[in-house]
């Protein structure tokens, strides 16, 4: 069964920024150098398999590489087995929901072990259609550009302990280079 939320059919852009105009240019600039660097808005078996490596060394239920666009894209994409019990997502969801969205906007990693002890993300509608309780976003940031091209995000029911966020936030980063090595996606180097 897939979830409700993942399956929105929208074709109109909801902005998640309170500065549309600038939202909707680096929109246009994303799709563009989507465009020059052959990325597609539909799932890849590389992709699906760096995201089941990211919910194996987490012991997360879910994890994606999600592009955007006029909506989220999980162009890789790992689910709990169906016979869990667990909703599965589809491979799309509003640019709105979720987290990723305040990962694209801040251009740096998200860690959110209990999303209930945060006020300002604990409501949200992942939470409301599958009970997530633990989040772990990274950035794709784009040399070229400058622009958090893709967001890599592991989400769990299960909230974690702030001891565990510095490793799980290891994870996903490993996962974001590996998904812009996959993609070829020229990065800034790291910092040090």
């Amino acid at each position: 069964m897939t979830t409700p939320y993942a399956r929105t059919t929208q074709r109109h852009v909801e902005a998640f920024t309170e500065d549309p105009a600038t939202e909707l240019s680096e929109m246009a600039t994303r799709l563009a150098r989507f465009a020059e660097l052959g990325i597609t808005m539909q799932g890849q078996e590389v992709l699906d398999d760096i995201a089941t490596t990211m919910a194996g060394q987490s012991g997360f239920l879910y994890a994606m590489v999600n592009a955007f666009s006029d909506e989220q894209t999980f162009l890789g994409l790992h689910n709990p087995p169906q016979e869990s019990g667990y909703p599965l997502v589809g491979r799309t969801m509003s640019r709105a929901h979720g987290w990723c969205p305040e990962v694209i906007q801040r251009r740096r990693g998200l860690p959110l072990p209990d999303v209930a002890a945060s006020p300002r993300f604990q409501s949200n509608q992942v939470v409301d259609a599958i009970g997530i309780q633990s989040y772990f976003g990274s950035p794709i940031i784009d040399e070229a550009t400058g622009l958090a091209l893709l967001t890599v995000c592991i989400i769990d029911p299960e909230p974690r302990t702030l001891r565990d966020a510095a490793q799980l936030q290891t994870i996903v980063r490993e996962g974001s280079r590996a998904a812009a090595d996959a993609l070829k996606i020229p990065t800034p180097p790291p910092a040090s």
